[in-house]
């Protein structure tokens, strides 16, 4: 078992060893806008089967958003709302849900279909989906975790401020007397990375620098092949 640090956003993750899948099935996991979804459409150009835990999440909650105006994910971003929000607890909560649904079907669909090869592209939040389809996913993919720096927290920051996305914080989102939001996301988002770090490596068959995958030459042959290498070394 294993628990991460923090008070009220503690994770339990228990993982029993499994071999990376075959075919090659991926499920990217990391952060939000640690690149999941750019090399996930990156392999949807050359043919793979993609899902995008995302946009199906958006679909389950299309209603609700649409009774509110909202659309897209920075229209799911915007439902959930700040976490200082008198709704945001009751709408993280089902936000969940819906993951661990979307999840959940994602899984069966690809254990129905063992020889399909594909790419899951996970939220930054799939971790709190519990340790039944953690395993799950585990057994029946090869996850691959996009690590981001010290150096690269306050891109991440900078983007979630700029272009917000849906982001569980879980307890993470502590607020000081006098400050803004902002100033509480600033402060406290490195504390939610940290709180993570331990549980997305634990998930992971192997994990990728994301400082190392910027260089544009960098394309889908080589994201492989890096993977394939550290798999490799892991075995």
């Amino acid at each position: 078992m294993l628990a991460t640090c923090g008070k009220r956003y503690r994770i339990y993750i228990v993982l029993m060893q499994s071999e990376p899948s075959s075919p090659l099935r991926l499920a990217l996991v990391g952060m939000s806008g640690a690149g999941k979804t750019f090399w996930t459409k990156k392999l949807a150009a050359e043919g793979w089967t993609a899902i995008s835990c995302d946009d199906r999440i958006e679909e389950k909650l299309a209603s609700r958003l649409a009774a509110g105006g909202y659309y897209g994910i920075n229209g799911v971003a915007a439902w959930m709302g700040w976490p200082d929000n008198l709704k945001y607890a009751e709408r993280e909560a089902q936000y969940l849900e819906e993951e661990i649904h979307t999840l959940g079907e994602a899984l069966t669909s690809l254990e129905r279909e063992p020889d399909r090869p594909l790419v899951l592209d996970t939220t930054g939040s799939v971790i709190y989906t519990g340790n039944n389809l953690l395993l799950r996913l585990r057994r029946r993919m090869t996850v691959v975790y996009l690590a981001v720096s010290t150096e690269e927290q306050q891109l991440l920051i900078e983007r979630y401020l700029g272009d917000p996305k849906p982001v569980l914080w879980r307890g993470a989102f502590q607020s000081k007397p006098g400050e803004s939001p902002k100033e509480t996301v600033a402060r406290c988002y490195p504390t939610l990375i940290s709180a993570r770090r331990q549980s997305y490596e634990t998930l992971a068959h192997c994990t990728l620098q994301v400082a190392e995958l910027r260089d544009p030459s960098f394309d889908s042959a080589a994201f492989l092949s890096k993977i394939h290498s550290q798999l490799e070394r892991g075995r």
